[in-house]
């Protein structure tokens, strides 16, 4: 039930059964935004009497400021006594940032929910959806991969993601360490044929891209290249080994290869011998991982002049397979909950450490919801450094994701509290060298863009390209090269637009990015490991239109916006990649994007001077355009003309015309 005023007449249109912490509660109720958001705002009396009709249930609560946007998002059990709390007397003097809040916030809204549990998960919901400024952020909120094979495609494709959507794919994983998915992936490319690729299989082309010509693919894009039962078949077998049916694959391949064997087909008798050895391989691998022990995370932490470093041990099957770190350059300006009454600062006999400008159990009270609410998998147990407060909730909500018991343990001795102290070891390194300043190595810089781009491959080569003009006028691009750790300027390359009239950045992006890449495909070389744009969505569907046109479909692509500094990644332009301030990867995109811009600019710059300079003879009276060609050519530059003596300009001219250069430069000195 929604108990605040401004939302209880919207009852009627949301479906009955709809949980609340269940994201469409939204879309329900986005019809009625105007109307909640044009009620007029609340004076601090008012406010405080609004608080004295809140219900004593548990459920959400919401500040907003004057602009009605909402700044700070918490929950609590008991609804007023947790909001009444902040207006007690000496609260905000106590916490600065508390009484930060209080000073912006004009008005307060609330959802009542049925439990503690639901409010964990609406709680997380709103947070995540409204991003309010006064709660902690997971700004790089990237799970695990999964790979995700599109069954509900006419001929389905296999990809790696991170997000899983409700579009009648299967989703496997997840996958640890991250790029086990793609090698996955890459293997399924290489035995079974499916592809990755992102042309409309919707209807046919005219040919194959490359990946069909360098055996990938079966080519469903071209009639006759492959049937549908073919493709079936191979989709059958992807789906196998993807829920580890590996006996039921084996099987069915060695029929297969016996029934091509028998009847004299050789060479599709060896794909299917090759498929058997592919599995076996990876069934080998998977035994070696499979080790006796117990699936659990472990959190640790450093935190020192307001910033904070949070490493996260995965461990499977008794083995740490992977390593995960979150940064905050400044802690948001946490609004942290007042105690209630009937709250204590205790939470089963372990007192919340703190400091002023840190709280420690209300960061991982936020933080874990956030990492685990709306992961699909949830390990059996997490190792959390300090206890919090609503612990025990948070327990119960993802034993019910997961289907069996999950425990977040706090453990203060013995091999699991080595296990956090070792997490927080790395987090304090994390934190060196993030914020200390220490150079990564450039191979760590490599994977960890590969790893935040979603790439297939470490990334070798990057080549970025970015269009300068002025108002339409003289418009080039350039391209510039990223090679091993170090731009490559020997490999620099310059455009002049020569098809786009006017202003159109996207029509110059196309044709640049066309004239590229068709040169490179008609010589047969090596393409980049990743084509960087400077610029939005726009400057990237338009290189992405150009390669979809020269048939070249598998090329990581991205673009950089200015101001935002968000990675867009064609093929998950709704989810764009954003990175820390600090993060060597954003520091190296934008340096290779900063290179481009100088580069494009210094040559717009160069091609301007040289308009100008040509066309400055011609101001001069008795100087046409062949008298400007003669002095050019014998002269070589308009500066030399102008350093030119009479004698040397009667040479080429007239006596009128070289009295009226000299006169004309004269005037210009």
């Amino acid at each position: 039930m929604i108990y605040n005023q401004q939302v209880e007449h919207f009852l009627p249109v949301l479906p009955k059964r709809l949980p609340l912490c269940d994201s469409r509660i939204f879309t329900h109720l986005r019809p009625y935004r105007k109307n909640l958001g044009s009620k007029p705002q609340l004076s601090p009396m008012d406010l405080t009497e609004k608080i004295r009709t809140i219900p004593l249930q548990p459920g959400v609560y919401l500040y907003k400021n004057a602009e009605g946007e909402v700044i700070y998002v918490g929950k609590a059990k008991n609804l007023r006594a947790r909001v009444r709390s902040y207006f007690q007397e000496g609260v905000g003097e106590a916490n600065a940032k508390t009484g930060s809040l209080l000073r912006e916030a004009v008005d307060v809204e609330y959802i009542v929910v049925a439990n503690n549990k639901e409010a964990l998960a609406l709680e997380n919901n709103l947070i995540k959806q409204k991003k309010p400024r006064f709660n902690i952020l997971l700004r790089d909120d990237k799970s695990y991969p999964y790979i995700k094979l599109t069954l509900g495609e006419r001929y389905p494709r296999v990809y790696v993601t991170r997000r899983l959507r409700k579009d009648g794919s299967n989703y496997y994983g997840p996958y640890f360490p991250g790029n086990l998915a793609y090698r996955i992936v890459d293997l399924i490319h290489r035995s079974f044929l499916i592809p990755s690729c992102k042309v409309d299989l919707t209807r046919y082309h005219l040919r194959p891209c490359l990946q069909f010509y360098i055996k990938r693919c079966l080519g469903p894009c071209v009639q006759d290249l492959t049937t549908p039962e073919i493709y079936r078949e191979a989709v059958h077998d992807v789906q196998l080994l993807l829920e580890g049916r590996q006996p039921d694959l084996v099987k069915s391949l060695r029929v297969r290869m016996d029934e091509a064997a028998i009847q004299q087909e050789y060479e599709r008798a060896a794909r299917y011998r090759d498929m058997l050895s592919t599995v076996a391989q990876l069934q080998e691998k998977q035994r070696i991982a499979a080790a006796e022990g117990d699936d659990q995370d472990v959190f640790g932490y450093h935190f020192e002049n307001d910033m904070l470093a949070v490493n996260v041990f995965h461990m499977r099957g008794g083995k740490i397979l992977d390593r995960r770190e979150f940064f905050w350059e400044e802690l948001p300006e946490i609004a942290a909950p007042v105690l209630a009454s009937d709250e204590t600062s205790e939470i089963n006999g372990v007192e919340l450490s703190s400091s002023p400008s840190f709280h420690p159990g209300e960061f991982f009270s936020a933080l874990m919801k956030q990492v685990y609410i709306d992961q699909q998998y949830v390990p059996r147990d997490i190792l959390a450094p300090v206890d919090f407060e609503d612990r025990t909730e948070l327990e119960e909500l993802l034993s019910e994701k997961r289907g069996s018991k999950v425990e977040i343990l706090v453990p203060q001795r013995g091999e699991k509290r080595s296990l956090i102290d070792l997490a927080a070891q790395n987090a304090k390194q994390s934190f060196d060298q993030r914020f200390r300043v220490m150079k990564p190595q450039a191979k760590a810089v490599q994977e960890a863009l590969q790893d935040a781009l979603g790439l297939p491959e470490i990334p070798k080569r990057i080549e970025c390209f970015d269009i300068s003009h002025i108002q339409g006028a003289e418009t080039v691009a350039s391209m510039v090269v990223w090679e091993d750790g170090k731009m490559n300027k020997n490999e620099y390359r310059k455009f002049i637009v020569r098809t786009v009239t006017g202003v159109d950045d996207f029509a110059s992006m196309r044709e640049v990015v066309t004239r590229r890449y068709k040169r490179l495909r008609d010589e047969d070389k090596t393409f980049p490991s990743l084509v960087l744009v400077d610029g939005g969505l726009g400057q990237l569907h338009a290189a992405a239109q150009s390669l979809e046109e020269l048939g070249i479909t598998n090329q990581p692509l991205a673009a950089i916006a200015k101001k935002e500094e968000i990675i867009y990644v064609l093929g998950q332009e709704d989810d764009p990649v954003v990175l820390e301030r600090h993060s060597p990867v954003l520091h190296l995109v934008q340096m290779v994007r900063d290179e481009s811009h100088r580069f494009a600019v210094t040559f717009h710059r160069k091609r301007r001077q040289m308009r100008d300079r040509k066309s400055e003879l011609l101001e001069i009276p008795g100087v046409g355009e062949r008298t400007r060609q003669r002095l050019l050519q014998h002269f070589g530059s308009v500066r030399a003309v102008q350093q030119a003596d009479a004698a040397a300009l009667g040479a080429v001219l007239t006596k009128p015309q070289a009295e009226a250069v000299l006169k004309h430069f004269q005037k210009v000195q």
